[in-house]
């Protein structure tokens, strides 16, 4: 814990520092996160490469799907869906899902899970054709799935298939089998403490009620370890390194100092995801940059007042506003927006936007 409390400035530059670390590899960087959360929508580049851009070198949009069978990690739930290393996996299974199964829903996925078990992986569209699944259920968003494609998705959150790939952003899942864990209750809380410390150490500093919300968010991920992870997050205190700063209290791993020099502001300009560490706790964006962040790709056009999917720009430590980016006849376009309702008034703000809009081309390759 730091010899004294950090400021609120000390906490913002301790935020970015720690999150955006100098570019490594993908396996690199992957372990480094511990889990990136995934979404399938591209706007001009899904969430997942949005977020590994910035941290891996030379990355390019889809280098992680491209890449997926050789990086030893899985698609599943930890507080959100994204992709997680095996180690984190096995803390995350056998999951006791919170909605059980009906009798009839049972036994269609052991016909489903004997039919990949033959097959050793398949395409949802090979399960539509191969059985009467042909009904169509309601989406998470008010869409509709084919139900062959839900239940599929069921039996992965379920523990029974995994996703061994992806054939055009479609998963294509294989059988798999989560070995049995100690059920003792030293064991459980020891695998909650270790999912509450991935917690804390992906999106430190933590303002205390953030770090309830998304324990809470377990439940997704390690739902037969929710009242354990609730315990270790009371706890956290005598846990996590902690200090009270303008009436709130955060928390960060033990062995780092928020208020530690070394922690120095970048001078550039970074385009963020929606999803990216250093900006999902919306609670905690307001807190250190004064303004309120809005993801507005669900509402409807004529409400939105930041655009369709805006990136928070991030020019050294201070958020300055937003851009939205498409690709239109091969070029990236850009379309920015301001806190302070126009750009800073500094030609170091234009080179350095320039410069990430130039890479940020590069990182959509034969897409921009």
């Amino acid at each position: 814990m730091a010899s004294r409390s950090p400021t609120l400035d000390e906490l913002r530059r301790y935020a970015i520092a720690r999150s955006l670390f100098k570019p490594q590899t993908l396996p690199g960087a992957i372990r480094t996160l511990g889990f990136v959360q995934a979404d399938p929508m591209r706007a001009p580049a899904r969430a997942q490469d949005l977020i590994l851009r910035l941290r891996v070198r030379d990355y390019r949009a889809g280098d992680l799907e491209r890449r997926y069978e050789r990086l030893g990690i899985e698609e599943d739930a930890f507080v959100n869906y994204g992709f997680v290393s095996r180690e984190m996996l096995a803390l995350l299974h056998p999951r006791t899902p919170r909605r059980p199964w009906d009798a009839a829903t049972t036994e269609r996925a052991r016909e489903v899970l004997a039919f990949v078990r033959e097959r050793g992986a398949v395409h949802p569209r090979e399960v539509s054709e191969a059985f009467a699944h042909h009904g169509r259920v309601a989406g998470y968003w008010g869409g509709e799935l084919n139900a062959s494609t839900r239940l599929l998705d069921a039996m992965h959150h379920h523990g029974w298939l995994r996703v061994c790939r992806r054939e055009s952003g479609t998963r294509v899942y294989a059988p798999v089998a989560h070995p049995e864990q100690d059920a003792s209750p030293a064991a459980r809380m020891a695998r909650a403490e270790a999912l509450v410390d991935r917690i804390v150490a992906l999106y430190a500093p933590l303002p205390a009620p953030s770090l309830g919300y998304l324990v809470t968010l377990l439940r997704y991920g390690a739902p037969q370890l929710a009242a354990e992870a609730r315990a270790v997050a009371k706890a956290a205190p005598s846990r996590y390194g902690h200090a009270v700063v303008d009436g709130t209290t955060w928390f960060w791993p033990v062995a780092e100092s928020p208020a530690s020099r070394r922690h120095q502001p970048h001078n550039g300009v970074r385009l963020l995801a929606p999803f990216d560490p250093v900006v999902w706790d919306r609670r905690r964006f307001e807190m250190l940059w004064g303004w309120a962040y809005r993801f507005e790709a669900y509402v409807p056009a004529p409400k939105r007042t930041m655009g369709h999917y805006a990136l928070p720009v991030l020019w050294g430590e201070q958020m300055v506003g937003w851009a939205n980016l498409r690709v239109e006849r091969g070029r990236l376009q850009h379309a920015l927006g301001f806190v302070a309702g126009r750009p800073p008034r500094d030609a170091g703000f234009r080179r350095a936007l320039g410069d990430e809009l130039a890479r940020f081309e590069a990182f959509l390759g034969s897409a921009a």
